[in-house]
C-alpha cells in the first residue's frame, strides 16, 4: 500500500512521553493538548492528519466530522469503546488500538483483587487506619482447590488463568472465538455459560463491551450462581449489569466484588462503591509505568509503519488492508482502482451499478482478493478528488448505496485481477494484471487486447465494428481537436464489434464527435 501521509498529530490524553519522542523522530510533528472539552476538541482537531488518545476522549461522529484531514485514530490500549468506529470508517479513516500493551497489567490487576475478595485486605488495612484491630471480622478463605471462571479467554483471560491455577484454584472458561483445544492447552477447560455460572466461586470478564455481552452477569445469571459467589470486572463497565450486582449483594447471592471499571467513570451513584463488599478501583487496569510506556512506543510505532507503508498492525476497521503493505501491493492496489475506473467510463450512461464481482487469479494473490476488491470499488465510485472513497471505506460505501461486492479466488497460472460489473441488467467486464513494475489492462468485456495496455496517462476507449477505414477516421477527430495519437491496442478478434484502446496526448474536448463513427466511446485519464 502507498505510504499514507501523516505529518500532524495531536495527543489528546496524558500518554508516555515516548510515544511523541518516536513520532518526531520519524518527521511527524506533535501536539500535545489534554483535558479539552468536545467544543475545544472539534476546534482544535482541524488541521491534524492523526488523533492519539487513552480512555478520556471521547472521539465522537461529531469530532470526526470536524477532523477534516483526519486518516488515523490511535487508541493506546486495548478496545476502542470511545471511539465511533462506524462514523470513523465512513470517513475512510483507520482506528488502530494496542491490544497486547496492557495485558499484563490487566490481567496482574485481576489477580490482585482476587487475591484481595478472598481476604478482605483492602477493608482490613482500612480498618487498622482507623486504629482497631477485628482479626474475626475479617476472616477469609484460601484460593486453593477453589474453581475459577473465566468469561472471555483472550489475552488478559489467558494471563489470568495461568497466574491463577499457581495459587491451585481449577479455571473453567467461555468464549465463543477461542477454540476449546486452544484454551485446554493453558488449562482452561470450555463450556457454556448455564454450565460454568453453577461450578464457580470466582468468575472474572474479560470481553469487550458489545450488545452480546451488556448484562452478561445479571439477575438471571446471578440466581444459576452459586450462593456466595465473588465477581471481579476489570474489562468494561456494563459486562455485569450493577443493578442486578448490588441486589446480588444484598441479598448474599454475591459475596463480594472487584470492580475496576464502571458503566460510568467517575460513578455519580455510589451505591456500589460504598457497600461494605466491593473493592472498587478507579480504572487502573493500564496504570502502570511498564504498560503505558508499552502502550505508547507501540501506538507510535504503528503510526509510523502505516505512514511509511511498512505495515498495519492493531486497525480494528481496515483487516482488509493489513495483506496491502506486501511490497508489490502498490501496483495491484493501482491495478484495481484503474479497473474500476475503466468500467466506470464505460458504463457512464448505464448506472447505477447492482452488482460488482472482483476475482483474483494465481497462488501470489491468495490474500490480496480483499484489498483488489475495495480498491476496484474505490476507482467505480470516485467521483473526483473531492469525493474520493478510500480502501478503508469503499466497502461500506458500497453497500449503502446497494452495491453487492462479491469477491473470490481462483488458482490460475495466470496473476491477474478479473473485474465484472452488472448495470440495468448488462455485464460488463475487465482483465488485467501487472506487467513490468506497471498495471495493464488486458481485456476489455470479451475484447483481448493484442498489446496489453499501460493504465497510464489519457486513455480513449471506444466499440466499434472492425474496418480498414475505423482507425483513420478516429484519428482524423483526434487531429482536428488537437490530440495526439501516442500509442493503439487493438482487439485480437479481426471482426464483429471489439474495444479499442487509445493513449493519446489529452482528453477530448467533445468526445461526442466521435458517435458518427463508433457505437460506445469513453475516455478518462489515469
Amino acid at each position: 500500500m502507498a505510504p499514507v501521509s501523516v505529518k500532524r498529530v495531536l495527543i489528546s490524553e496524558s500518554v508516555d512521553p515516548c510515544c511523541k519522542t518516536i513520532l518526531r523522530e520519524n518527521g511527524i510533528e506533535v501536539t500535545e493538548k489534554q483535558h479539552m472539552s468536545k467544543e475545544e476538541l472539534m476546534a482544535e482537531i482541524q488541521g491534524y492528519d492523526g488523533l492519539v488518545v487513552r480512555s478520556a476522549t471521547k472521539v465522537t461522529a461529531d469530532v470526526i466530522s470536524a477532523g477534516s484531514n483526519l486518516k488515523i485514530i490511535g487508541r493506546a490500549g486495548t478496545g476502542v469503546d470511545n471511539v465511533d468506529v462506524d462514523a470513523a470508517t465512513k470517513r475512510g479513516i483507520i482506528v488502530m488500538n494496542t491490544p497486547s500493551g496492557n495485558t499484563i497489567s490487566a490481567a496482574e490487576l485481576t489477580c490482585a483483587l482476587l487475591m484481595s475478595l478472598s481476604r478482605h485486605i483492602p477493608q482490613a488495612v482500612m480498618s487498622m487506619k482507623d486504629g482497631r484491630w477485628d482479626r474475626k471480622k475479617f476472616m477469609g478463605a484460601e484460593l486453593y482447590g477453589k474453581v475459577l471462571g473465566i468469561v472471555g479467554l483472550g489475552r488478559i483471560g489467558k494471563e489470568v488463568a495461568t497466574r491463577m491455577q499457581s495459587f491451585g484454584m481449577k479455571t473453567i472458561g467461555y468464549d465463543p472465538i477461542t477454540p476449546p483445544e486452544v484454551s485446554a492447552s493453558w488449562g482452561v477447560e470450555q463450556m457454556s455459560l448455564e454450565e460454568l455460572w453453577p461450578q464457580c466461586d470466582y468468575i472474572t470478564v474479560h470481553t469487550p463491551l458489545m450488545p452480546s455481552t451488556t448484562g452478561l452477569l445479571n439477575d438471571t445469571s446471578f440466581a444459576k450462581c452459586k450462593k456466595g459467589v465473588k465477581v471481579v470486572n476489570c474489562a468494561r463497565g456494563g459486562i455485569i449489569d450493577e443493578a442486578a450486582l448490588l441486589r446480588a449483594l444484598e441479598s448474599g447471592q454475591c459475596g463480594g466484588a472487584g470492580l475496576d471499571v464502571f458503566v460510568e467513570e467517575p460513578p455519580k451513584e455510589r451505591a456500589l462503591v460504598n457497600h461494605p463488599s466491593v473493592i472498587s478501583c478507579p480504572h487502573l487496569g493500564a496504570s502502570t509505568k511498564e504498560a503505558q510506556s508499552r502502550c505508547g512506543k507501540e501506538i507510535a510505532l504503528q503510526i509510523v509503519d502505516m505512514a511509511t507503508g511498512k505495515a498495519l498492525v492493531g486497525a480494528v476497521n481496515a483487516q482488509v488492508l493489513v495483506s496491502s503493505f506486501s511490497p508489490d501491493s502498490h501496483q495491484w492496489i493501482l491495478l484495481g482502482e484503474s479497473m474500476g475506473r475503466v468500467l466506470k467510463a464505460c458504463t457512464a450512461s448505464k448506472q447505477p451499478y447492482s452488482q460488482v464481482h472482483v476475482t483474483s487469479l494465481g497462488e501470489s494473490l491468495k490474500k490480496s482478493t480483499g484489498f483488489l476488491s475495495s480498491a476496484a470499488v474505490v476507482g467505480l465510485l470516485t467521483e473526483g478528488p473531492q469525493k474520493a472513497p478510500n480502501l478503508v471505506n469503499a466497502l461500506p460505501l458500497a453497500a449503502e448505496t446497494g452495491i453487492t461486492v462479491q469477491a473470490d479466488h481462483k488458482d490460475d497460472e495466470r496473476e491477474a485481477c478479473v473485474l465484472e460489473v452488472s448495470v440495468n441488467g448488462s455485464s460488463y467486464k475487465a482483465v488485467g494484471s501487472v506487467q513490468a513494475g506497471g498495471p495493464v489492462l488486458l481485456e476489455l468485456s470479451g475484447s483481448v487486447f493484442r498489446q496489453p495496455v499501460p493504465l497510464t496517462g489519457h486513455l480513449l476507449f471506444f466499440k466499434a465494428a472492425a474496418s480498414t477505414e475505423l482507425l483513420l477516421s478516429v484519428t482524423g477527430v483526434l487531429a482536428a481537436a488537437g490530440v495526439e495519437l501516442q500509442s493503439f491496442s487493438a482487439s485480437t478478434a479481426g471482426s464483429g464489434e471489439q474495444w479499442y484502446c487509445m493513449g493519446i496526448s489529452s482528453l477530448l474536448g467533445d468526445i461526442g464527435a466521435l458517435k458518427s463513427l463508433v457505437k460506445e466511446a469513453a475516455q478518462l485519464t489515469v
